[in-house]
């Protein structure tokens, strides 16, 4: 279960960068530079092969960054992304296998919702911290609110096409504790090693973010 600390810590944080990295080679200055220009989180989504080991080296080198794993779709990859340091877990939806395997061992897991009817199933496995994936082809700002009207006390991570012209409307809705961020740090800028580009996005964000 998403402690209250937990979700304290994302709301101080606003944006959850979220990142494929395709080389791990790339993981520790990626990393740096997040945390650098002021947004010292990740969350490195498992659809690449680099995912686990670029977590591994990002906690080695970073251990205080918040690190989470992301797209993850089974126990087995949950066990990869604890062993390599990932301090908890997002998935795209919410696969009950996933979930209760997280519960048993103690692992906190954001799954992906974006219906009542997923709400209310989070909510019978005792989570009340979830995604809404994928925000903007599931209704946006609209569903969200027509969501957070019935289940006032879930917390909610937006994620997918979500971009600076409305990131403050997704962040000024109560129950929005953080947006997940994929326009922060491109794949193809992580694979130019652009990483100028990627300080820029991350200096513009937190502006945006502190008005």
């Amino acid at each position: 279960m998403m402690n209250k600390e937990w979700v304290e810590t994302l709301r101080a944080l606003r944006v959850m960068p979220v990142i494929q990295i395709e080389d791990a080679k790339d993981a520790v200055q990626l990393a740096q530079v997040l945390n650098d220009n002021g947004l010292p989180a990740a969350e490195i989504t498992f659809r690449s092969e680099a995912a686990a080991e670029s977590i591994r080296l990002i906690r080695e080198a970073f251990p205080d960054l918040i690190l989470c794993a992301g797209t993850v779709l089974t126990p087995a990859q949950v066990d990869q992304a604890v062993e390599a340091g990932a301090d908890f877990i997002v998935s795209p939806g919410l696969n009950p296998t996933t979930v209760k395997y997280c519960l048993e061992k103690g692992i906190k897991i954001i799954p992906g919702v974006n219906s009542p009817s997923q709400v209310e199933q989070a909510l019978e496995l005792g989570l009340t911290a979830l995604k809404f994936f994928p925000a903007e082809a599931s209704g946006g700002i609209s569903m969200l609110k027509s969501l957070t009207g019935p289940y006032g006390n879930i917390q909610l991570m937006p994620t997918g096409g979500i971009k600076p012209a409305n990131l403050m409307e997704y962040l000024a809705i109560p129950q929005v504790i953080a947006c997940g961020g994929t326009w922060i740090a491109p794949t193809e800028a992580i694979r130019d090693n652009d990483w100028e580009t990627i300080a820029r996005n991350v200096r513009a964000t937190c502006e945006l973010i502190k008005g």
